[in-house]
């Protein structure tokens, strides 16, 4: 009896050691999708809903990561026409999770970032403002481009509001990231 329970105490440290370990790698993996990030970027959008609808624009973006979590910050500003506005993202593992503001948050005139995930080549944000959800998708589609859409949600449906194509403009060396 005794015996039975020592090999099944010993199985379910062996399996809570097993998904340790796979959270860990799944972690560095998310580490690893960020670290892609970093650098100069460059690239057009345009507003393809609502009010603005066909408002085009150019961005040029710095990104760096934190060396304390999984996470990235894309800093810099967009143009329309003679018009410049500074623009900031800023996320953070929290938990299982992400964390971030865009611009100043919800609190001002920006967007929180309550959560998401990491699955190879592309990371989900889910996006708030009020009673305002939806969710921004960045996903690479080579080393040195990277498409961003942010969509809002109506009812069960995600519209996509926003649409911009980033390409990377300096020689920062980066590896590939498994395709899913």
């Amino acid at each position: 009896m005794k015996t039975r329970a020592a090999a099944a105490t010993i199985s379910l440290f062996a399996c809570a050691l097993f998904a340790f370990s796979a959270q860990a790698k799944d972690k560095d993996k998310d580490a690893e999708f960020f670290q892609t990030v970093e650098g100069q970027w460059v690239g057009p959008g345009e507003i393809v809903a609502g009010k603005y609808k066909g408002t085009k624009f150019t961005c040029t973006l710095d990104g760096s990561t934190p060396d304390e979590t999984a996470g990235m910050t894309l800093d810099g500003s967009c143009r329309v026409g003679i018009f410049n506005q500074p623009m900031k993202a800023t996320i953070a593992r929290n938990g299982g999770t992400y964390k971030g503001t865009f611009l100043d948050g919800a609190a001002g005139k920006g967007l929180d970032i309550t959560g998401g995930s990491v699955a190879g080549d592309r990371v989900v944000l889910n996006i708030t403002r009020k009673q305002l959800t939806g969710a921004m998708l960045a996903k690479f589609t080579g080393d040195n481009t990277l498409n961003v859409t942010i969509s809002v949600r109506l009812e069960d449906t995600l519209i996509p509001v926003v649409g911009m194509t980033l390409k990377r403009v300096d020689n920062t060396a980066v590896g590939s990231i498994a395709k899913n």
